[in-house]
């Protein structure tokens, strides 16, 4: 009842069996050409990992796999025929699924009707019964999820559980996962490894869209990197180490290991203090629950935590985007609690959101407008009320150069953009203006380890400089390597600050989980 009407073309599967073969496939955009004559196969009972830079095709492939977009030349076989995938309706008839980097879902819908919407059924299928489903899916799996939260309700990790629920409900034997575990913790990660691996045990296949190289290695039988929209090398993971796979992806040498200089025993003063702040989610029920903190110049405080925990309603508050309930958030000194967010920004507060598309851009406006949204009013933007359009034109170019934002040209509509290049382009736009305080926000969610490297690098060079940075992250390295001070949020509040110097990563994974830590000094 939960599955596509597939099962008949998946009988006598054997392991290792060739099960799809995409042939030559071109896909052309204006001025971009995604993917270039590319051959890709995926076995039965394998994981295979696509690995590539942001832009250089992955996702435009598996698009094309999945129907959303159709090749320009270019063949697809599903266990030795051709086939002609027009649809996602195609695809799941063919047995193929997909859990997308940016949400296919319905903002207005539940939980529960999105995943309805998405079972081929003859029959009626009730709400409540879906309901069922996904509740002993959140169970059997650790993806707990309200079914009767509308989506538009819903934190960006949320929504990515939503999706593998939706995905695992449809039954696929072709799973295509797109940076599926970005927003979940070490043990939420086993445990979806677990159930990928009973998948290929059963004779199914996934292919597993990632930026982390370690998982990569660790969860893959094969892995195929792409570089510039063609295919790099198809090698096999035992093969495979972080360095040779990075190099394959960048053209060059990646450094892993960021040196971080340490802060003297003096630190600066106060530029962000938030005191006994309280605020609600959408759904008005507490989110943030009496969180006290304050960050320094010329230093990171990081904050870790499972999606879904408060840290996007308390990033919201500091930047004016949401009402806080009580508490104060104070800014170099200054009073700033429920101040719009323009107000905020004009103290020279960056923020890079958690949404990009919904909150960071404006995605039918240009590469160039994108830019300037936050000083098109000011000189030499502007003179009076006229736009100054050949500094800004200049302008656009200098960041476009500087930031690697990859565009057909400054003109291009930034929905056209892949995901990384859109970061890099919210990144120039907000960092370029050398802010004293930096709301980070997963900022590099989903990208490659070429694009991970030179934010974490800009991050840095901004600390070294004076900057207070608050930066929200699940990706534990991340927050370890960049942080001087780190806290958990668990249940809308806050565990520590405490220095990193004094805390092991697991123990910061237990506290995520919301276990009590005995810390020691170390």
């Amino acid at each position: 009842m939960f599955k596509g009407s597939n099962s008949h073309l998946w009988d006598d599967v054997s392991v290792g069996e060739i099960i799809i073969k995409m042939k030559g496939i071109v896909k052309k955009f204006p001025g971009v050409v995604a993917n270039n004559h590319i051959d890709f196969e995926v076995r039965a009972g394998e994981i295979h990992a696509l690995l590539g830079e942001n832009g250089a095709g992955k996702t435009t492939l598996m698009n094309i796999l999945y129907g959303i977009y159709r090749p320009d030349e270019g063949e697809i076989y599903v266990r030795g025929k051709r086939v002609k995938i027009k649809s996602p309706r195609d695809a799941i008839s063919l047995g193929i699924g997909m859990v997308h980097q940016h949400f296919m879902l319905i903002q207005t819908h539940t939980v529960a009707e999105n995943i309805a919407l998405s079972l081929h059924t003859k029959f009626f299928l009730p709400t409540r019964e879906v309901e069922k489903k996904i509740a002993d899916l959140s169970n059997k799996y650790g993806l707990k999820i309200d079914p009767r939260a509308r989506i538009w309700q819903l934190s960006t990790g949320e929504k990515q559980r939503v999706e593998i629920l939706k995905a695992l409900c449809m039954g696929a034997h072709v799973l295509i996962l797109d940076e599926p575990t970005t927003v979940l913790t070490p043990e939420e990660v086993k445990e979806l490894f677990k159930v990928l691996k009973c998948m290929v045990k059963e004779g199914k296949s996934v292919i597993f869209v990632t930026h982390k190289l370690d998982e990569a290695i660790s969860i893959s039988n094969r892995i195929t990197v792409l570089r510039q929209g063609k295919v790099i090398a198809t090698i096999s993971a035992n093969e495979a180490n972080k360095r040779k796979l990075a190099k394959m992806m960048v053209g060059r040498e990646v450094l892993f290991q960021i040196k971080k200089e340490e802060n003297s025993s003096e630190v600066g003063s106060i530029i962000l203090k938030v005191e006994n702040l309280y605020a609600l989610n959408d759904m008005g029920l507490p989110a943030v629950k009496g969180v006290s903190f304050d960050i320094r110049e010329g230093e990171i405080l990081g904050i870790a935590g499972v999606a879904g925990n408060g840290q996007k309603e308390l990033i919201e508050v500091i930047t004016g985007l949401r009402k806080a309930s009580s508490g104060k958030v104070i800014i170099f000194g200054k009073d700033v609690t429920n101040k719009s967010p323009k107000e905020i920004d004009e103290l020279g507060v960056a923020h890079i959101p958690e949404e990009r598309v919904g909150v960071g851009i404006a995605p039918n406006m240009s590469v160039t407008e994108n830019l300037i949204l936050k000083c098109y009013r000011r000189p030499p933007f502007s003179k009076g009320p006229f736009l100054n359009k050949r500094y800004i034109d200049e302008y656009a170019e200098k960041l476009i150069s500087e930031y690697k934002i990859a565009t057909p040209s400054k003109s291009t509509p930034v929905k056209m953009l892949s995901g990384g290049n859109i970061q890099r382009l919210i990144l120039a736009r907000e960092m370029s203006r050398n802010p004293k305080l930096i709301i980070a926000a997963h900022p590099t969610y989903g990208l490659d380890i070429g694009a991970t490297e030179q934010i974490r690098r800009l991050l840095l060079e901004h600390r070294s400089k004076g900057a207070a940075i608050l930066l929200v992250s699940e990706d534990l390295e991340e927050v370890m390597t960049l942080s001087d001070r780190i806290a958990v949020m668990f249940q809308g509040k806050i565990i520590g600050p405490i220095p990193t110097s004094t805390v092991k990563i697991e123990d910061i994974g237990l506290m995520m989980a919301g276990e009590t830590v005995v810390l020691q000094q170390r």
